[in-house]
């Protein structure tokens, strides 16, 4: 069924939702909280989309912001053009999570969407690109959206941040939280599904599952499996609310 606004608000029964994640384990992840069968559609130069039960539609877009920004751009596109445009793009999978704030199997979801690395070093320090006169570092989510996801799967809102190089060490996990003390997880996707919703007009989430701490780069500690089913626990108890959200309602 198509998408029609009225007054601002949606008034379709079938809300569609693009998910895009970085790889296929965590678009599986996703999967599995759908009843019925998966279909694929082919995308012009990206993935293919999986199709899944009320509306949801989900792709591994990528990893890192270029390729996620570049894939999630490319379904929109598709979308708005066969006349079927999504109403909410949702970035998800696993991250890193900052210790203590989002312990490892906990969930996160972004109040607000920051590049952490897009600017210039300098000799006083780092200087985001808004400071040099360009663009933005920070995508917000609908709040009222965002408290929903929050209350429905126990996520907890914060700042979610996107960065081309994982952090590996203890002080670069110490200087991104007094650069953004409100962090509480890094991935590396978020920021580019966000600008390719924002050129579309298109609201945006993202929804991160904490698989490892963010720090020293340990990966007999990660718990991805962990991460993953908490991935799918959380889509279980979204994808039935779906059809009642706004994410136009701030």
């Amino acid at each position: 069924m198509g998408l029609r606004a009225e007054e601002g608000r949606l008034t379709t029964s079938a809300v569609r939702i693009l998910v895009a994640t970085a790889v296929p384990a965590e678009r599986d992840a996703v999967a599995r909280a759908f009843p019925g069968p998966v279909r694929e559609t082919p995308l012009p130069g990206a993935a293919a989309l999986h199709h899944v039960a009320g509306g949801w539609d989900l792709l591994a877009a990528g990893v890192g912001p270029a390729l996620a920004a570049a894939s999630t751009a490319t379904a929109l596109t598709a979308a708005a053009l066969a006349g079927r445009p999504y109403a909410l793009a949702v970035s998800a999978g696993i991250a890193g999570g900052f210790a203590p704030h989002a312990p490892v199997g906990s969930l996160v979801v972004a109040d607000e969407i920051t590049a952490a690395d897009l600017g210039a070093e300098t000799a006083d320090g780092f200087l985001p690109v808004t400071d040099l006169g360009f663009g933005t570092v920070t995508h917000r989510p609908p709040p009222a959206l965002v408290r929903t996801v929050a209350a429905a799967t126990g996520a907890r809102p914060g700042t979610v941040l996107t960065g081309s190089t994982v952090t590996g060490t203890a002080a670069r996990a110490g200087l991104l939280r007094a650069r953004h003390p409100r962090a509480l997880a890094e991935a590396m996707e978020g920021f580019g599904v966000a600008e390719a919703a924002a050129a579309h007009g298109t609201p945006v989430l993202e929804l991160r599952a904490v698989s490892n701490p963010v720090g020293p780069r340990d990966r007999a500690a990660w718990r991805i499996g962990d991460a993953l089913a908490a991935l799918t626990d959380a889509f279980g108890k979204l994808h039935p609310l779906s059809q009642s959200w706004n994410p136009h309602e701030q």
